[in-house]
C-alpha cells in the first residue's frame, strides 16, 4: 500500500513506539492524525511530524476519536498499558483497565473506522501486540492475555476481509522495546537479555507491514523461534521457559 498522501491514525502517539511510528509515517509522506492522553507530549510530536493531535481517553471515548479523526486509510492500534506482579494480588480496577485499553478499545475503534475503508475499497489496520501474547509471560498474565486476544482477533479479521474488501490487516509482535512502558507499569526491566530494542525498529516494521501487506511481523525477527517452538514442541518450550525464568 502506498503511504504517501494516505491518512493515518496512530493511537498512543505521544511517546515510544507511537511517536516513532509518527516520525516514520511522516517521512513516508503520510497525513497524520495522532491520538493520546498526554497533551504536551502529543502536541510536540504533532508539531514535529506535521500531524493533527487529538487528545482523548481511547478506552472511554473510541467513538469521539473516530468522529474527530474522520475517515482514514490506515489505522495503527498502538496504545497499550502494562502491569507486572502476582495475578492473585492484581486489583479488579487494574485488570479491567488493561482489558479495556489493550483489547476492547482497539477492537471498537477498528469497528468504527473499518466501514469507511471497506467502502473505499482500500485501507490497512495494524495491531501492535507483543511476543507476550504468543508465549505468555509470568507475572504479566493479564497483559499476555490481552495481547493474545489482539493477535487472534487480527487473524480472524484478516480471514474475513481477505477476499473482497481491499483492506489489509497486520499484527506486530515486538519483544522488549526501550520506551517509557516499563516505567509506567511500575516495574522496571532488569534482565540482561534480551536487550531492549529502539522503538524506531518497531516503527520501521510497521511501515513495512503496511507497504508490503505483511500479516505478521516479529521484532526482532529471532522471536519467531520461541513462538514456533511453543506450537511445535510445547514440552521443551516450557522446560526452557523454566530454565531461563
Amino acid at each position: 500500500m502506498k503511504l504517501s498522501g494516505a491518512k493515518v491514525l496512530i493511537t498512543g502517539a505521544s511517546s515510544g513506539i507511537g511517536a516513532a511510528t509518527a516520525r516514520a509515517m511522516a517521512a513516508a509522506g503520510a497525513d497524520l492524525v495522532l491520538a493520546g492522553r498526554d497533551r504536551t507530549r502529543l502536541e510536540a510530536v504533532a508539531a514535529e511530524t506535521g500531524g493533527r493531535a487529538v487528545v482523548c481517553d481511547l478506552a472511554a471515548q473510541p467513538r469521539v476519536l473516530a468522529e474527530r479523526a474522520g475517515p482514514v486509510d490506515v489505522l495503527v492500534n498502538n496504545a497499550g498499558v502494562g502491569w507486572s506482579g502476582p495475578f492473585a494480588r492484581m486489583s479488579q480496577e487494574t485488570l479491567q483497565h488493561l482489558v479495556a485499553v489493550n483489547l476492547i478499545a482497539p477492537i471498537r475503534l477498528t469497528q468504527l473506522l473499518l466501514p469507511g475503508m471497506i467502502d473505499a475499497g482500500r485501507g490497512h489496520v495494524v495491531f501492535v501486540a507483543s511476543i507476550a501474547g504468543v508465549i505468555g509471560v509470568g507475572r504479566e498474565a493479564v497483559y499476555s492475555a490481552t495481547k493474545a486476544g489482539l493477535i487472534t482477533f487480527a487473524e480472524a479479521l484478516r480471514h474475513e476481509l481477505r477476499d473482497f474488501s481491499g483492506v489489509g490487516v497486520s499484527v506486530l509482535l515486538p519483544g522488549v522495546v526501550d520506551t517509557p512502558f516499563f516505567e509506567r507499569r511500575g516495574t522496571p526491566y532488569t534482565r540482561r537479555a534480551p536487550a531492549p530494542i529502539p522503538p524506531e525498529r518497531v516503527a520501521n516494521a510497521i511501515v513495512a507491514a503496511i507497504r508490503y501487506e505483511r500479516p505478521e511481523s516479529y521484532v526482532p525477527g529471532w522471536l519467531r523461534l520461541p513462538a514456533r517452538l511453543r506450537g511445535a514442541a510445547p514440552g521443551p518450550f516450557r522446560a526452557l521457559m523454566r530454565f531461563f525464568g
